[in-house]
């Protein structure tokens, strides 16, 4: 990619200081970034940044948490690949600096849903945390989450009302149907896109509108642009 002058990276980034790195599961490390261009962001729960990693190479991942003081908290994901993201993601220690774009995209909360159905796997448990933070205690929820192993299971708020499933065991839209749950409410189905295709098949199937299922298809095997 060609050198991007200075004044560019600044009207279409903001920069922050990385000064927590913590390892969460067996495979994800929580990263936060604070400083005072990200104070006061316009942030909805399970939106994502694209960080400036190796250069000027973009990667995307989900907010874990952000408060407006100027804090964003990512987890990310060790998937054993040896690409800018990955090493990135494991190499990363406070004190370095950081560019990132601002908060985007529109696989987020819909609070006033009758009822919240969460279905996906490590790469969407991110974005499932944060919605579910934003939850109130009392607001119906239900869904699976899929794991390699139990050790990779983040922990999220209400998460205990959520199934987890191990890869190899069933699939998503196996255990979906399982779950069988009733239309209505919203459903928010992420992960690797084959699956959350197979899942929004069995919604719709069991009478779900095809405007109650939010999908996010955040990966596909051997896709430039996840390592």
């Amino acid at each position: 990619m060609p050198a991007v002058p200075s004044p560019v990276l600044d009207l279409l980034t903001v920069r922050g200081t990385l000064t927590e790195a913590e390892q969460v599961t067996a495979r994800m490390r929580r990263l936060r970034i604070d400083g005072g261009q990200l104070a006061d962001l316009e942030v909805q729960p399970g939106q994502q940044v694209r960080v400036l990693v190796g250069g000027l190479t973009l990667r995307t991942y989900s907010i874990w948490h952000y408060d407006s003081s100027g804090g964003v908290e990512l987890c990310v994901l060790d998937h054993a690949a040896d690409g800018p993201g990955a090493r990135w993601g494991r190499t990363v220690t406070p004190g370095e600096q950081v560019r990132l774009r601002r908060p985007e995209g529109t696989f987020t909360l819909r609070p006033d849903a009758a009822r919240h159905l969460f279905v996906g796997d490590e790469t969407a448990s991110v974005a499932f945390g944060a919605m579910l933070a934003a939850l109130p205690r009392e607001a119906v929820v239900s869904g699976c989450v899929e794991t390699a192993t139990a050790a990779d299971r983040l922990p999220l708020t209400g998460g205990d009302r959520l199934d987890w499933v191990l890869r190899g065991e069933t699939s998503l839209s196996d255990a979906v149907r399982r779950l069988a749950p009733e239309p209505g409410g919203i459903a928010y189905v992420a992960g690797e896109a084959r699956e959350v295709q197979a899942v929004r098949q069995v919604l719709r199937e069991a009478g779900w509108d095809r405007r109650s299922i939010l999908t996010k298809p955040f990966w596909t095997p051997g896709k430039k642009g996840m390592d």
